[in-house]
């Protein structure tokens, strides 16, 4: 009769990552509510904050009367579209840098230069140049993602592990298949967390652009709020800005566990 031994009696372990999944979501819901916690005791304790509860009362007035609907689309339609364009050309101009020579002495003084000068100090210069529609804004905003993410796709290309492009060369592969099949996945990461900087900065720079010349967006009413000491709507503005921003950030990093399977996880 075979013995069976102790060990295989035991029931498997579960898996980590569940459970440490769970436990983030609990310290994220306790840390959510301990910010409300706190900053209704400073509204309370005479600090010049409105409560939640008159911001979600503006929130809801601004939502019936369509306002915040608008002002959200007007502002989410700059981001996605300067954000597009930055990531896109950002990428492209990367690999191009990381893996021709010559594109590099072309194209990094450029951006190395660019790099030091704020996009907004770009914006009046961009106003006079492409007037007070649409394009200026969006332009800004792509200026700030490509910034924020060619530099990081860069290193992604430069870094990758020279050992594995000697391996693919020695089994035969030609340059087309090592940059497809093993620079882009090496490089993949890298350029994800060049996209998520990319995406707080063009948050940051569209507020400040839809301060100047904005007929509609959150920047605009969070300005227009200021001349009448609308604190609550600023409020809504805020935290409209940043749920947006968060949720866009959690689909970038989902989109990245995807794509990065492959890599070992901590």
């Amino acid at each position: 009769m075979a013995v069976i031994s102790a060990e295989a009696t035991r029931p498997a372990k579960a898996p980590a990552r569940p459970r440490k999944s769970r436990t983030l979501l609990v310290l994220n819901i306790v840390s959510i509510v301990a910010g409300l916690a706190i900053w209704w005791g400073l509204s309370l304790a005479g600090f010049q904050f409105p409560t939640p509860a008159e911001v979600l009362a503006s929130a809801w007035t601004m939502i019936g009367n369509g306002t915040l609907v608008a002002d959200t689309g007007a502002s989410l339609g700059r981001v996605l579209a300067g954000f597009a364009l930055g990531s896109v050309a950002a990428i492209l101009v990367g690999f191009l840098m990381g893996w021709y020579t010559i594109a590099r002495g072309l194209f990094e003084p450029w951006i190395q230069f660019f790099r030091t000068i704020p996009p907004l100090a770009m914006l009046p210069l961009v106003l006079v140049l492409m007037g007070i529609g649409e394009s200026p804004k969006i332009f800004v905003i792509f200026l700030a993602a490509f910034l924020a993410c060619v530099i990081s796709t860069y290193q992604g290309v430069v870094n990758v592990d020279r050992t594995l492009l000697n391996a693919a060369r020695v089994l035969g592969a030609r340059d087309g298949t090592i940059f497809a099949r093993v620079v882009v996945p090496a490089s993949t990461p890298f350029i994800l967390v060049g996209m998520r900087v990319g995406l707080g900065s063009a948050w940051g720079t569209l507020v400040a652009a839809e301060l100047l010349a904005a007929q509609a967006g959150l920047g605009h009413r969070m300005q227009s709020a200021q001349l009448y000491y609308d604190l609550p709507t600023i409020f809504v503005g805020i935290i409209t800005i940043g749920v947006l921003g968060l949720i866009m950030d959690r689909l970038l990093m989902l989109a990245g566990n995807k794509l990065t399977a492959w890599q070992e996880s901590r």
